[in-house]
């Protein structure tokens, strides 16, 4: 099936209340966190109120009016100990916000990754590593930056603005309306600006994830750039994405621009006309000078939260691309899940299964039937019996069914119609934790990761010892070529096992398959990639891992499978024929036309690489 990389689009024009109601259920996690940080909010929006009513009462009565000695140092005492209040109170602010914005994403990032343990393989079909890399990393980020710290300055913001409107109000409702009448001008101001932010951000998000993506490609598949010699093509690739990222950047942040000094220019007009009205005040002697000083304060002190709340507004509508893509992921609902009845009889797939039921492995497909798009049928009424400890091949051209059998029996996929049944059991009846544990898969291209030899034959059986590791390298004929390297067992293989040749790459993932001890086992063309000298080692070693257990063997080289127990031949997602090696010779079907145009092309191989040797 070819993968649909295809990111999601997100329309909604303003800023959605109810996806940040989502996000604020995960941030309630840290409820303790958040609700000191609003007692802080509140101490420094109550000591920002009532700074300019001390500037109004020393100009008033200490003064203009002579205050006496005793007045002076009472203000002086009162006002220190609201500045050291207020500074204890940013200080516990700033601590707890970083926290706040540290645990959180720590937290969204772990809700992240069990999200993708948990994740059917379809997703990972349509789904590439870039897009996920980006909103695991960047996406989640942004987010618990801007929950952290710009929503709690919207919370503060909200305190000093109806503060200050209480008090302007009870003093002077003529001079506190020459604020307020900006404000509806800024309210449509903002609603207009932040549609386009909004607008401009998630177009740069969209080119971010496939700007990563392209970076992540473009690592994964440096061997095959370098040999290509493409490495011209791909940077131009690279740097026309880089550029258009580079556009819709400066495009953004051009909108923000524009945005801020109208804010500017609206808090000038507030002043305007505050000198204006209470300078005619003062002179008329309606109010007094340190009144009118207190109102000018307070229209800096009214506009610095409301030119911030307005940032704030932008940033959130820049992060609402960020929100959208986050509760994406950790929002997904896997396409095979197992029932109610199951996850309380064994367990979810994170936690160790709980039942003590043997797999034997008898395997049967009873009449499925499969597709991954509505309109093509991969595998049409498909049924196979196979007892415990049988080989059964899988042969056929690439899109006949033989990879869709499989991943239906590890139910990666479930079956459209038809079941599976596994020692009788129809699996869907049994765990997905159950099933995984109890088979093993090895692919065409070994997994290994970066760490040493030891460690990657450990990933099969964690709590394994030395001893372990040994005896199953030593079964699959890998311990020699172990003990050859540098610091043997212990030798960093690199990125993906790069330091090892192919071959040596499968012999690893055969005895980690091994010391797992699955029941069925699982081999997908793992020999398609092996010279023929490696095969002999390698058929050797499959011949351990095979030994007591249920196999299905996807089969390019037919070679290979020539000792089966069944060879299913498949075609169009139709078995076209079956039997054991013997038998499909003898009926000189499609199965003997494949083997033996395989067989002469591998002897003309052979006999070719042995003249190279004499000559």
């Amino acid at each position: 099936m070819a993968a649909v990389m295809k990111e999601q689009t997100f329309h909604g024009r303003s800023l959605e209340v109810s996806l940040w109601k989502r996000i604020l259920h995960h941030l309630m996690e840290f409820k303790q966190t958040m609700i000191w940080l609003i007692l802080a909010n509140v101490v420094v929006a109550a000591t920002d109120v009532a700074l300019p009513m001390f500037s109004q009462y020393a100009i008033n009565e200490l003064v203009l009016n002579q205050g006496n000695d005793d007045q002076i140092v009472w203000f002086a005492f009162a006002y220190l100990l609201t500045v050291v209040v207020q500074c204890l109170s940013i200080y516990l602010f700033f601590r707890l916000a970083a926290y706040l914005e540290a645990s959180f994403g720590k937290r969204l990032r772990e809700k992240a990754f069990t999200k993708l343990q948990v994740l059917s393989f379809s997703y990972f079909d349509k789904t590439s590593n870039g897009w996920l890399m980006a909103r695991v990393s960047g996406d989640i980020s942004r987010l618990a930056e801007i929950l952290s710290w710009s929503l709690i300055d919207i919370g503060w913001g909200l305190m000093v603005m109806i503060g200050v409107s209480i008090v302007m109000l009870s003093y002077n409702w003529k001079l506190a309306c020459c604020i307020f009448v900006v404000v509806p001008v800024l309210a449509y101001a903002s609603y207009y600006f932040q549609n386009k932010i909004l607008k401009a951000h998630r177009e740069t998000r969209v080119i971010n994830s496939q700007l990563t993506a392209s970076f992540v490609e473009g690592i994964n598949g440096v061997k095959t750039t370098k040999t290509l010699g493409l490495e011209k093509d791909n940077f131009a690739e690279f740097a026309k994405l880089s550029e258009k990222m580079r556009e819709k950047s400066v495009y953004a942040t051009r909108i923000n621009a524009m945005f801020q000094p109208v804010v500017y220019l609206l808090s000038a007009v507030a002043i305007a006309l505050l000198l204006q009205i209470g300078g005619q005040q003062v002179l008329l002697e309606t109010i007094q000078f340190g009144t009118l000083a207190m109102f000018i304060q307070y229209t800096g002190t009214f506009f610095d939260p409301l030119k911030g709340i307005a940032r704030v507004m932008a940033e959130l509508q820049m992060a609402q691309a960020s929100a959208e893509r986050v509760l994406s992921l950790l929002e997904e609902t896997p396409s095979v899940v197992d029932s109610a009845e199951v996850i309380a009889k064994y367990g979810t797939i994170l936690e160790t299964p709980k039942q003590d039921v043997k797999l034997m492995g008898n395997v049967r497909f009873d009449h499925v039937s499969f597709h991954y798009l509505q309109e093509e049928s991969v595998l049409e009424d498909f049924s196979l019996d196979v007892k415990a400890g049988e080989m059964v091949a899988l042969v056929g051209e690439t899109g006949s069914g033989k990879s869709t059998i499989v991943n239906l029996l590890c139910r990666f996929y479930e079956p459209i119609s038809g079941q599976i049944l596994i020692d009788g059991v129809d699996y869907r009846k049994r765990s997905l934790g159950w099933l995984h544990e109890n088979i093993g898969y090895v692919l065409q291209t070994p997994t290994l990761f970066s760490g040493t030899v030891k460690e990657n034959i450990r990933y099969g059986k964690l709590d394994a010892s030395d001893e372990e590791i040994i005896a199953v390298a030593k079964l699959v004929n890998a311990h020699e070529f172990i003990m050859r390297m540098e610091h043997g067992y212990d030798t960093l293989i690199g990125q993906g096992g790069n330091r090892l040749s192919t071959g040596e790459k499968q012999l690893l993932s055969f005895a980690r398959a091994i010391l797992h001890d699955p029941a069925i086992m699982i081999l997908d063309e793992a020999t398609s990639s092996i010279d023929t000298q490696s095969e002999k080692m390698i058929q050797k070693a499959i011949e351990e891992l095979l030994k007591g257990r249920t196999s299905f063997v996807v089969a390019h080289r037919l070679s290979t499978i020539v000792h089966a127990d069944q060879i299913i031949v498949m075609k169009h997602g139709k078995v076209l024929e079956k039997g054991t090696h013997q038998t499909l010779m003898r009926q000189k079907g499609y199965y003997y036309e494949l083997y033996t145009s395989q067989f002469m092309k591998e002897e003309q191989q052979r006999k070719l690489s042995e003249l190279h040797m004499h000559s």
